[in-house]
């Protein structure tokens, strides 16, 4: 499967999603910006994580892919390594999806999302 070059894989981050967000700004987004500046498109790959997560992690992405348009900035969430790859090859497909967070679950998903042809 084709995966897109600036994937971002984020790494433990603490439970406490204001923990995790303060984490996240200060260790991950810098590398993140590096990616952008370098021209490449950028897909951040989470580790699960409950509700309390989805706004802030939406927001980083909603924010940078607006700031670095025309480029495109997406995430997966998970912790199932096909289901992952077959996101990231479905994204480094879809040249019009930007903005998007994609919670994985790792049940059979990946098959549907995407097809090596």
């Amino acid at each position: 499967m084709a995966v897109p070059a600036g994937v971002l894989r984020v790494g433990a981050l603490p439970d406490e999603p204001l923990a995790a967000a303060a984490q996240f700004h200060a260790e991950v987004l810098p590398r993140a910006l590096e990616t952008l500046a370098g021209g490449a498109d950028l897909a951040l790959v989470f580790g699960p994580a409950d509700h309390t997560h989805r706004d802030w992690r939406l927001g980083v992405v909603r924010g940078l892919a607006r700031q670095h348009a025309p480029l495109r900035v997406n995430a997966v969430a998970g912790d199932d390594a096909a289901a992952i790859e077959a996101a990231l090859a479905y994204l480094a497909q879809a040249p019009g999806v930007t903005g998007q967070s994609l919670p994985l679950d790792g049940t059979g998903a990946g098959a549907m999302l995407y097809q090596a042809r």
